[in-house]
């Protein structure tokens, strides 16, 4: 069954309206809209408009908070810790990178503490945000639901999240460098995805509850209960652990175990991420020339079957260009969001249109 396509800039709209109709003021709305769009855009669907129903859910069961503003914990000019209030982290995580930019402009340097967001999505989002101000970020990121999903390496019972990692790299005149990916093998909402589509997941991402390999992602959402797996075994094992820790421990927000974890669709977010201007270490000129040289190099390789030789963040640009004009969405996908519309409106006595109805013919 072929995936429905929605015009990009319609897409944009809905959701932007869908959470205006929620009770989000107009900039809050809007981040959403600009963030779920944007991760569609860059190709990961799996942060993306797929997203909506789970908000949804979360805010009428009174998890999710909107119109919520950061609160500042603790400021010492480079380092400042800030707390969410479990406001939608769209917005949230926006604020607080705002913030610590302005803090790298002051000091050159600024270390974040952002703990109990709501879901801020992708990450590299919130890396873009600061290479666009010249800035270098590194993230360290946990997140806890209702339930843990990814298991640890030499174990068959999920204990933590996906806990992204993610490092954006400024150059002059071209786009970032921009490392961003889950710990799992692969991304939970990939999982939501191919089981909206009766499609498979890769080999080595999934086990079922006997802690067997699967290539079925039913195994994540049919009892009984599967668990993602880490990439590269313990490398990526050892990664999620130090993101649970410094992205939640070390932040003040709540860790992976069963006194912190949501209600039933909530999903708490905690960053740790640290800034600084290159240019205050006033290797620009080398830096411009040895990163064009290292790359030219790495391009230079004798290709394999796959044909090309991308630097992190080609891909989202690819997507990016393939996707201005119109997203697809899988009819699993998009009998929810058309759910949540439904939900919205009853909720708030308002009328939403199906995102449905938008479909190009």
């Amino acid at each position: 069954m072929q995936d429905i396509l929605i015009p990009t800039p319609a897409l944009h709209g809905w959701i932007e309206r869908l959470f205006a109709a929620a009770g989000s003021d107009p900039s809050e709305a809007r981040l959403t809209a600009d963030h779920l769009v944007g991760a569609n855009l860059s190709g990961h669907d799996s942060h993306g408009a797929g997203m909506v129903p789970r908000y949804v859910s979360s805010l009428l069961n009174g998890e999710l908070q909107l119109n919520r503003a950061v609160e500042v914990v603790s400021d010492t000019g480079s380092i400042v810790v800030l707390d969410g209030q479990r406001g939608m982290g769209q917005s949230i995580a926006h604020q607080a990178m705002a913030i610590a930019i302005e803090r790298v402009r002051l000091h050159g340097v600024a270390v974040l503490a952002l703990r109990n967001s709501h879901h801020i999505g992708r990450v590299g989002h919130w890396a873009e945000q600061a290479a666009a101000a010249g800035f270098v970020s590194v993230h360290f990121v946990n997140a806890v639901s209702s339930k843990p999903i990814v298991a640890p390496h030499g174990g068959i019972e999920p204990r933590f999240n996906t806990n992204p990692f993610t490092v954006a790299i400024p150059r002059e005149d071209q786009q970032p460098i921009l490392l961003d990916f889950a710990t799992s093998a692969i991304a939970q909402g990939k999982v939501r995805v191919a089981y909206n589509k009766g499609a498979k997941v890769p080999a080595g991402a999934l086990i079922d509850a006997d802690g067997r390999p699967s290539d079925d992602p039913g195994v994540m959402f049919e009892p009984p209960l599967g668990a993602l797996l880490t990439f590269g075994a313990h490398k990526g094992f050892g990664m999620a652990v130090v993101c649970e820790l410094l992205g939640a421990a070390l932040t003040g927000g709540g860790s992976s175990h069963p006194a912190n974890f949501a209600r039933n669709y909530g999903v708490w977010n905690n960053m740790l991420a640290l800034l600084f201007d290159p240019a205050r270490l006033g290797t620009g000129a080398l830096f411009e020339s040895e990163s064009a040289s290292f790359i030219d190099y790495v391009r230079s390789a004798r290709k394999s079957e796959l044909g090309e030789i991308l630097m992190p963040g080609e891909a989202e640009q690819r997507y990016r260009r393939e996707r201005a004009e119109r997203i697809a969405i899988d009819h699993g996908t998009m009998a929810e969001l058309d759910a949540a519309a439904a939900a919205i409106a009853a909720a708030r006595g308002v009328e939403l249109t199906p995102l449905s109805a938008l479909a190009l013919p």
